[in-house]
Parts: structure tokens; sequence; C-alpha cells
């Protein structure tokens, strides 16, 4: 009963929250960009809010339970390429961001090459999106499912309305503020709950000391036996956090490139502290739950099982909190991008500042909606995730890292990159999956590989075409 408590009052400040900061929010500016007024600690608050979600807690506590510390990798790589991110891509997007006033990826996008360009990356993105929705949607399920015993689908319906009400209220200048609060419950409820469960173990001595006495001492190196959770991770997972259109959409909020680098870098550190946590929650729960069936269970069970009711609940507002702040940010990328790069783009360029905000916010109810019924439909939050930042990669990486660093990449160029990375990704994924092929490194690195090829060929084939 008290978590049903806790649950309620936490969505229901959320909700409120949203609409009180949307007051002043009238403008597609204020939706989309927050007027361009972010401070440094305003935005390291929204990116951290974004990155710490499911695969940051529930699907990273799964891995740390089946691998041990080496799933520190997951949320670590994340920080690796949030540091790039802000002291390279981030302030001169934002930049031409400012200089073009442009609202999102897209804009960035057919401003540097054209609307081919834009659409195409547009079409996969949003496959992406809705897998990394669905990916949030389910963990707010999985933790509903095992505190309250409430069905999956339910879960994930209780999800969806918490998640677009308060961002379809505000948009970016209202989430950025509601996720300094989430930011705060997270510190507080993950801190809270592992301080207690390594006291409760004995500390880090005893924790040690216990897994290898399980028979598992592997599970202590966080490199992992092989290596391959480190470069499998940090290749996935880094170039999808300098590329990520939720991301850069978010820098364009920013206030100028000192905030950017500022605030972009403390979310990097930040993610590279927050990276062993999850991954010791995973590993004590193997300790005291050898048998889960589901490893994604790890951290609600402990909530539930072991935990007092004060520290489940620090914890059950902290993974709540982490789960709908994520999807928050998902649907903002997700609809703003529907708006711009279709309806906008190619039915209405003339469209009202009035009628982009109604139609953004109807978008962004149907992105829930569609998320929602995916995440019913898929079984786990890593598998979920793994097809965004693949997609998110082979497609952005190469137009956005060329655009900005390569004069003589054009759109030919560049479409030309996106069909070869995507679509060698795709293929050689699918070949590994179904033990037609085995290749020595992951099918995204081929791909990108293909397309970065494929990038200075058609750059050198129009340079001696068009001197």
């Amino acid at each position: 009963m008290i978590y049903l408590l806790i649950l309620a009052g936490y969505m229901l400040l959320m909700i409120l929250l949203g609409i009180f900061f949307a007051r002043n929010v009238t403008t597609t500016s204020d939706f989309y960009v927050a007027r361009r007024d972010l401070g440094a600690g305003l935005l390291f608050a929204t990116l951290l809010a974004a990155n710490i979600g499911a695969g940051s807690t529930v699907g990273a506590a799964g891995l740390g339970y089946r691998d041990g510390l080496s799933a520190v990798w997951w949320v670590a790589s994340a920080g690796i390429g949030s540091l790039i991110l802000a002291f390279t891509v981030g302030p001169r997007i934002w930049r031409v961001a400012r200089d073009n006033n442009l609202y999102t990826v897209g804009d960035y996008l057919e401003h540097r090459y054209d609307r081919r360009v834009r659409g195409l990356v547009a079409v996969q993105l949003w496959a992406g999106s809705i897998a990394i929705l669905a990916g949030q949607l389910m963990a707010i399920a999985w933790i509903l499912e095992v505190t309250l015993g409430i069905d999956k689908a339910v879960g994930c319906l209780v999800g969806t309305v918490v998640s677009t009400a308060y961002f379809t209220a505000g948009g970016l200048a209202g989430t950025a503020r509601v996720n300094s609060f989430q930011l705060g419950v997270k510190l507080l409820g993950f801190g809270g709950a592992l301080a207690w469960l390594l006291t409760d173990i004995g500390g880090w001595s005893e924790l040690q000391l216990a897994v290898t006495k399980s028979g598992s001492p592997g599970h202590l190196d966080p490199f992992g036996a092989d290596r391959s959770s480190f470069w499998g991770y940090l290749l996935m997972l880094a170039p999808s956090f300098i590329v990520s259109p939720g991301l850069l959409q978010k820098i364009f909020g920013a206030r100028g490139e000192v905030e950017v680098r500022r605030g972009v870098a403390l979310n990097g550190v930040a993610l590279l502290a927050f990276a062993i946590v999850p991954a010791l929650f995973g590993l004590i729960a193997r300790l005291r739950f050898p048998d889960l069936v589901n490893r994604e269970l790890a951290m609600p069970t402990l909530l539930t099982e072991v935990l007092p009711v004060w520290a489940g609940g620090l914890l059950l507002g902290a993974l709540f909190a982490a789960e709908v702040s994520t999807a928050d940010a998902v649907i903002f990328m997700l609809s703003t991008s529907v708006v711009r790069d279709l309806y906008q783009s190619r039915f209405d360029p003339q469209a009202t500042e009035r009628r982009l905000m109604m139609v953004t916010r109807i978008v962004a109810l149907l992105c829930g909606v569609v998320g929602g019924l995916t995440a019913i439909l898929l079984d786990s939050v890593v598998s979920a995730l793994t097809i965004f930042y693949t997609l998110l990669t082979a497609a952005l990486f190469l137009p956005i890292i060329g655009g900005l660093y390569l004069p003589r990449v054009d759109s030919r160029g560049a479409l030309a990159a996106i069909v070869v990375s995507s679509g060698l990704t795709l293929l050689l994924e699918l070949l590994v999956r179904f033990g037609l092929l085995a290749i020595g490194g992951a099918p995204l690195i081929w791909g990108l590989l293909g397309g970065t090829g494929t990038l200075f060929l058609v750059a050198t084939t129009a340079a001696k075409r068009d001197p």
C-alpha cells in the first residue's frame, strides 16, 4: 500500500509541476529550445535526467546480474561519449543552430545538405526512437509489476500517461525544470538504497568475498573475462551519445558555448560516477536471488524483497523518475522531429505558431501511445535500446560529423553514406543473428567503416568533377 501511495503521489506531482512550468510556454521557441536560455546547471540536469533511464538502471542492473562489474561500461560508455560531445560536436553544432535559428537535428541536416537527407534520417530516427521509448515504458512496467502486481500492459499505459502529460504541457522549457527535480529524487534514491545494501552486506570487502565464494570471481573484473563487454558497449554507445538528436536538441536550448561545454561535460562526469551503481545493484541481487528468471527484475526485486520500506520508497521514486524522465526526452525528440521533418516540411510550411504547438502536442500523445503498444510486444529493455543505438549511430554519425568537419561533403555523399552504413549494418546484424555469418567486431563498426569509405569516395569524385 505504501508503494502505491508513493507512486501515485509522485505521478501527480510530475504532472502538476509540468503544468506549472508550462504557464509561460507560448511559442515554438519556448517549446522546442526553451528560448535558447538554458544555463549550464539546467542543461546538465535535463541531460543527466534523460541519460539515467531504463538502460542505465533496470537494464544495466540486469547486465550486472548476469556479468558483474563489467556492466559499468553500459553507462560509462555514455559518459565517455558525452565528454567527447562536450568539447567537439556540442559547441560547434550549437553555434550553427543559433546562427541559423535551427530547432531540431532535422533542421540542421536540411540546412547543411537538403530535404532528402533530412527525410531519410528522419524515417530511421522514428523507428529507433519508438524502440527506445518502448524500453523506458517497459522498465516502468517491470517496476509496477514487482512492487504492485500490475500487469505489464497496464504498467506500460501508466508510464505513457505520465510521460506524455507533463512533456505535452511544457516542452523543453518545462521539462528541463521538472528534470531538475527528478534528478534530485534519483540521487537521493539510488544513493540511499545502495548505501543501505552495502552496509547490510558488510561493506565492499564482504561483497567481494561473497562473490568469490559464490563461484563467480570473474564478476569482480570491471573489464570482463575477454574484454568483450568493454569494447562492445564502448563502440556501440559512445558514438550514439555524440550524435543523439535528443541530446543535441537540448544543447540547442543552451544560452552559449560555455554553457554547452560545462553542462554537457558535467553530465559526462556524472555518468562515469554513476556507472558503478546499477552494476552493484545487479551483483548484490545475484547473491540474494541467484535464480531470477528475468534478470531485468533484479533492481525491482531488491526494492521489494530486501530493502526496508523507507529505502525501498526512495529507490522506487528514483527508478520511476529515471524511466519517466528518459521517456519524456524520447517523446520530445520523436514528436518534434515528426512535426518539423514531416508535417511542417512537407505539408504545411506556413503553419502558424499556434498550429505548430497544437500539432506537436497531438503528435506527442500519439507517439506515447505507439511507444506503449511497442513496449507490450518487446520482452527486454536492453534489446529495445540496442535497436535504437544501432539505428541511431548508423544513420546519423557520418552525416553529422562529416557536415561539421568536412566542408567537401555534400548531400550526395551524405545520402550514399547513410544508405551504405545503415544497409550494411542491418544486413550483417541479420546474418549474424541467424547464424549465417561469423565476423570479428560488431556489425555497426563494419557498417560505419563502409559508410566512411563511401563518404570519402563520393566527396573525392565530386571534387574531381567540380574543381
